[in-house]
């Protein structure tokens, strides 16, 4: 990238969502850069099986992560294997500062950062993360191989993850705090046909214990009586949601009591030309095929609001001042 130039959109994140994105802004032939600090695809990578994106009836998830992004590379994609650290917006233009130097200006930005899996806060969490605690089946599945796990929540992911796990493990008990789960009926069907798993109703995990090895036992409490009791296990798949990953936020940008942003149908957020897609954004169902509609959508817009902006400065690019300019 020369020092002067001006994008018309930066993408931060490379999940489905910008993958889409990156498409749909190349499509309407405008200067895109995707930056993305890890493996394009995000969390997607981390599912072993994909069911419910349409066209494919099965398909790894690591696969599909894959297809979009050699979709998005048949066009001409500029990509930047970095971390983002800041998000300025400005009048004139929007500035992107990312970890190694990098100072990028751009008309629009496209926010794709998805969340971070929900901590369940209980003592012995932390500390034995890696040690038997996991918010991930498919990345330390292998590990249990033969053993007694928990996993802990009620909706698709920790079904899907339990059924997973119920490949490898010997037993595999899921606990909700709740008497039915959230999940969909197809995988609750699943779970109840599932002779490897177990549902443990009405309980959470109040503590992790463990010995020498790792973690050996859980103390659940009854979240009707209040109840406790400990039970040998041999580790805790953690599947309770997640947070969003907001810290790229920018100041201004309105957000909802949990955190995620709140956008209009467009994806537009309460700053010009600032942009959230994904699981980000305030919505009610937090599904791949949704993230890469917003993708679509955010792209659409930002296209949009991009020729507005080269109409009103009456040039198709514009210099940039002095000092912020790319210095890699």
């Amino acid at each position: 990238m020369s020092q002067s130039e001006l994008y018309d959109v930066v993408i931060v994140g490379a999940g489905p969502g910008g993958l889409s994105a990156a498409i749909y802004a190349l499509r309407g032939a405008l200067k895109t850069l995707l930056i993305e600090k890890a493996a394009p695809g995000g969390q997607v990578n981390l599912s072993d099986e994909v069911e419910n994106y349409p066209g494919f009836v099965h398909v790894g998830g690591a696969e599909l992560s894959m297809k979009f992004a050699e979709h998005a590379r048949s066009y001409p994609l500029e990509e930047l294997n970095d971390e983002v650290v800041a998000i300025e917006p400005g009048l004139q233009h929007h500035t992107v500062r990312t970890a190694g130097g990098r100072v990028i200006a751009t008309h629009a930005v496209i926010l794709a950062t998805g969340g971070s899996p929900r901590k369940l806060g209980v003592t012995g969490e932390d500390a034995l993360y890696g040690k038997g605690v996991s918010y991930c089946a498919v990345c330390d599945g292998f590990f249990f191989r033969g053993k007694r796990v928990i996993v802990v929540g009620g909706g698709d992911s920790a079904c899907e993850e339990g059924l997973y796990l119920a490949k490898l493990a010997e037993q595999v008990y899921l606990v909700h705090r709740r008497d039915a789960l959230r999940a969909s009926m197809i995988l609750q069907e699943r779970v109840k046909a599932e002779c490897k798993m177990e549902v443990i109703w009405n309980s959470v995990v109040n503590e992790i214990k463990a010995d020498g090895d790792g973690v050996n036992a859980v103390e659940l409490k009854d979240t009707r009586t209040g109840e406790l009791r400990d039970m040998p296990i041999d580790g805790v798949f953690v599947f309770i949601g997640f947070v969003p990953n907001n810290q790229l936020v920018p100041a201004g940008v309105r957000l909802n009591a949990e955190g995620f942003v709140i956008t209009d149908d467009q994806c537009r957020t309460s700053i010009p030309g600032v942009y959230v897609i994904g699981d980000l954004r305030e919505k009610y169902a937090r599904q791949i095929v949704l993230s890469a509609g917003d993708g679509c959508m955010a792209a659409l817009s930002a296209a949009h609001y991009v020729e507005g902006r080269k109409a009103k400065l009456g040039a198709e690019t514009c210099e940039l001042p002095a000092g912020l300019m790319d210095t890699h």
